[in-house]
């Protein structure tokens, strides 16, 4: 299975995960609001899934980019985590993980946070352990990939300027 999996090719839709919770009490602050811990948590998850579904590896989190929290999520509301896989190492992958809210009265839904995280496979030893090679063969996922790496190289100039 080993050989498998490093010469194994995976497409960024392979790794497209999707996540939905209702905010609830235990998860909102003395405003009603989303706490901060419970969306990066969710945001780890559900880039944790993408990267395992990706590599079919136990996967550990090995960094975070700087999040941008962009909008509040009040309680009730419906939290959609999405995630893919848009970059390769040889044993890591870089997701890109977007958080909307979505408002079930009106329909409204917004963007509320988005960040860069970096996940490393793991083998049976849990040692770092090679991934499959990113294919994107339709122009969407090319086009989904290219977004992502411009987005995170404009975040790090920026964060750079600081």
């Amino acid at each position: 299975m080993s050989n498998e999996l490093t010469t194994r090719k995976a497409t960024l839709a392979d790794s497209k995960t999707e996540m939905s919770e209702i905010l609830m009490p235990d998860d909102t602050n003395n405003l009603g609001r989303a706490l901060g811990g419970s969306v990066l948590h969710w945001m780890d998850i559900c880039g944790a899934i993408s990267a395992r579904r990706f590599s079919r590896r136990q996967v550990v989190t090995a960094s975070m980019d700087h999040v941008d929290f962009l909008a509040a999520i009040d309680l009730g509301e419906i939290v959609v985590t999405e995630a893919y896989v848009f970059e390769t190492g040889a044993t890591s992958m870089d997701v890109k993980v977007d958080v909307s809210a979505e408002r079930p009265s009106t329909g409204e839904c917004r963007e509320t946070a988005s960040s860069f995280f970096t996940f490393v496979a793991l083998d049976d030893d849990e040692n770092s352990a090679n991934v499959p090679e990113l294919r994107c063969p339709t122009a969407e996922q090319k086009r989904q990939r290219e977004r992502a790496l411009e987005e995170r190289a404009e975040r790090r100039e920026e964060l750079a300027t600081k």
